[in-house]
């Protein structure tokens, strides 16, 4: 399989008709090989437009979704960032390409392993993989500049939002089946949020999830 050559079509028929035009992220998923990423029996598929399952209930987003989130966030060299949910390592990865370091957070102890090596396999340096419930954000190296919340979730916690320093970019998958809204959350002042709902789409929901009903007193 030519891999050069679908890594291009990819961004040209599937990425930028779904309007990324942003030249700095089609540039970035040019780069960052993705078949590095996928799991050893769909490296064939790596770059269909299509989730591929990556074990634990838990899947590879689509290229389109990765160029969506990558535009709509407009990450920074100096940008310190959280993602919640490490898959295989491959978003993790696009992050780390642009941002100072990021701390990537799986619930699942096979998939952070996977993630860990993939990315050591890369030689990604800035990425720390650890195992743990980010449901509700992860503290240790709060407040961030980006999170990225890779699995559904029926609400966005108040905890959530407020490891997001001010300036800071969220994008998180909002809402549950048959729709989710793809949205992103800047934080704009120390209690002002900013809510753009991008595109909708379904994903497999994060483990352990906030539900409305559990903050009710």
């Amino acid at each position: 399989m030519n891999f050069e050559q679908a890594r291009f079509n990819m961004v040209e028929q599937q990425i930028r008709p779904w309007e990324v035009l942003d030249q700095d992220v089609l540039d970035l998923l040019m780069a960052v090989r993705r078949e590095e990423f996928v799991p050893a029996a769909y490296k064939t598929l790596a770059f269909a437009d299509i989730e591929i399952p990556i074990g634990c209930g838990q899947v590879m987003l689509k290229p389109v979704v990765e160029g969506k989130i990558l535009q709509a966030l407009q990450l920074k060299r100096s940008d310190t960032a959280l993602e919640i949910g490490a898959g295989t390592g491959y978003f993790a990865a696009l992050l780390a390409s642009c941002t100072d370091w990021v701390r990537t957070i799986d619930i699942e102890p096979e998939l952070v392993k996977l993630a860990a090596d993939n990315l050591n396999r890369y030689g990604v340096q800035n990425v720390i993989v650890e195992e743990g419930d980010a449901a509700t954000g992860w503290s240790e190296r709060a407040p961030y500049d980006v999170i990225v919340v890779s699995g559904g979730l029926p609400m966005l916690a108040g905890s959530l939002l407020a490891q997001l320093k001010v300036g800071g970019r969220m994008f998180a998958f909002v809402g549950e089946a048959p729709v989710m809204k793809a949205r992103l959350v800047t934080r704009v002042g120390e209690a002002e949020y900013m809510n753009e709902d991008i595109f909708e789409t379904v994903v497999p929901m994060l483990k352990n999830a906030p539900r409305h009903d559990e903050f009710r007193f």
